[in-house]
């Protein structure tokens, strides 16, 4: 008897310490799992489609190899910058060219640093094969022609192709074939596999996102004014600024360009100005009175 309650008491004693440590074992865990939600606040980004597929795998790897999650909002560059303005939150702009990023920085959005991510090209996108056997941009006048572009007061692609236009005297003869002034990269990319228009005055980089579906057809090199960049910067509101800076290290990696190389992103500046060796790089552009 006595030795059945010496057992029973020790039972209780071990009993009682285990719970102790099952109590202390969580509290542990409490701090180990809101320390590390503290360290893994998601780098929120708003960027132009022009960009949209290789900063979605880019943004996937990141996470993968850090465990520091992404958040991509992804529209017109304009859009985006209207949502920074209004929401004040995020961390990254990453436009799909200079001009909205010097707009950013009129606005005081942006920190100092501007990083360049990959270079765009102009180009007529056409159907596989090209159908209609679109040769150059003085084609885009035929009669009957439809012609995509995107909205040139929100999309930088848009905004690139009226200027393109302009430098070389076609704007109102092409406004008869104009079709479309969608409001993003992405939308300005879709309608040549959606059958919505016969040629895009887009960017070089829209084919590699559907081969299938679309050729690009070069400009001559005396026709392209401008060739454009993708900047990314740190916004000055960031509540997440070392993960912000990690994820602009990585798109800037071996890595991260290789991701971009392999959407058909340029990834140096030689690369770029092989397609248009006297054209600007950067800068920045005014639409014309009626546009």
């Amino acid at each position: 008897m006595q030795q059945t309650v010496v057992f029973l008491n020790a039972l209780m004693l071990a009993m009682t310490m285990l719970k102790r440590s099952l109590v202390a074992l969580g509290f542990l865990l409490s701090i180990v799992l809101s320390t590390r939600a503290a360290t893994t606040l998601p780098v929120v980004v708003f960027a132009g489609s022009a960009s949209q597929p290789a900063l979605e795998e880019a943004s996937q790897a990141f996470e993968a190899r850090t465990g520091i999650p992404v958040t991509l909002h992804l529209g017109g560059s304009g859009a985006m910058l209207n949502q920074i303005r209004l929401t004040g939150l995020g961390d990254l702009y990453i436009p799909g060219s200079p001009d909205y990023m010097e707009k950013a920085r009129s606005f005081d959005l942006i920190e100092d640093e501007v990083v360049t991510v990959a270079y765009l090209v102009p180009a007529i996108l056409v159907a596989k094969g090209n159908p209609y056997g679109i040769k150059g941009l003085q084609d885009l006048k035929r009669p009957g022609l439809r012609v995509g572009i995107a909205d040139p007061n929100g999309v930088c692609v848009g905004l690139y192709a009226v200027e393109i236009l302009e430098a070389n005297d076609m704007l109102d003869k092409i406004r008869p074939n104009l079709r479309g002034m969608v409001e993003s990269c992405a939308k300005a990319a879709a309608m040549i596999p959606l059958n919505l228009v016969d040629a895009v005055l887009g960017w070089r980089e829209f084919a590699a996102w559907n081969p299938e579906f679309m050729d690009a057809i070069l400009l001559a090199p005396q026709e392209v004014p401008r060739l454009a960049y993708i900047p990314a910067a740190v916004l000055r509101h960031t509540h997440n600024r070392q993960a912000a800076e990690n994820l602009l290290a990585f798109l800037r990696s071996a890595e991260g360009r290789a991701i971009f190389q392999k959407w058909g992103y340029l990834t140096d500046q030689s690369s770029a100005r092989e397609f248009a060796p006297q054209a600007r790089i950067g800068g920045i552009y005014s639409l014309p009175e009626g546009w």
